[in-house]
């Protein structure tokens, strides 16, 4: 099994085709080691995702802030605010972005440098990379 940071063909196919919106509902799950992602992940699944309780709902988190914006000939989205999950026990190697309003297709895939990230009844974060084209976690030049 391996997690592969990748934003997804599909939705690169999706996002040309218009399927995605802006007004739509973005969510980051979190999975195990055991996961399979990549970019060929098309949809959500809770296939070896994080175990439900313990500061972590099945289905992940809904992400804040969606924006846009051109840095010379590259556009890119990002999200304002970093996901947390407060007082929670964690064990995860990599997270799903994906749209809750279009059949949860999957957006892109981040993987945690090969290793598990733990939190034990503290804030799990994401720290989302800076907006800006060279760092933005989708981008199209």
């Amino acid at each position: 099994m391996a997690i592969t940071a990748a934003v997804c063909n599909s939705y690169k196919k999706e996002a040309l085709e218009g399927v995605h919106l802006a007004a739509d509902v973005y969510k980051i799950a979190l999975y195990t080691s055991a996961a399979t992602l990549s970019k060929s992940t098309t949809v959500y699944s809770g296939t070896n995702e994080v175990a439900n309780g313990l500061g972590y709902t099945t289905g992940g988190l809904t992400l804040v802030g969606f924006t846009t914006a051109l840095d010379t000939d590259t556009a890119y989205i990002d999200w304002t605010t970093d996901p947390v999950w407060a007082a929670a026990t964690i064990t995860a190697r990599g997270a799903l972005l994906y749209n809750s309003s279009r059949s949860n297709k999957a957006v892109a895939v981040l993987e945690f440098g090969g290793v598990d990230i733990i939190s034990t009844n503290a804030a799990f974060t994401i720290a989302l990379p800076a907006p800006a084209a060279a760092t933005a976690l989708i981008r199209m030049a």
